[in-house]
């Protein structure tokens, strides 16, 4: 990964984000990284706790609500 400066970085985890919610589109990479085919609930609670670990103004408390299918 190259900076605006043209510094080169080595990436963390083997991910890349870049953007204003950069942090937590690796988070939810981060998350699926180990195994791809994980249901929704479960990728959204891994990336959230990911994210938590990763700012300190994400909170870690989560309050999931499911869509029932009819």
């Amino acid at each position: 990964v190259l900076t605006g400066a043209g510094d080169v970085l080595e990436t963390e985890y083997d991910i890349a984000a870049i953007g204003s919610g950069g942090n937590f589109a690796a988070a939810a990479a981060r998350g699926l990284m180990h195994d791809p085919n994980l249901p929704a609930e479960e990728v959204a609670r891994k990336a959230m706790a990911i994210a938590a670990s990763i700012c300190v103004y994400t909170n870690g408390n989560l309050t999931v609500e499911r869509v029932a299918a009819r």
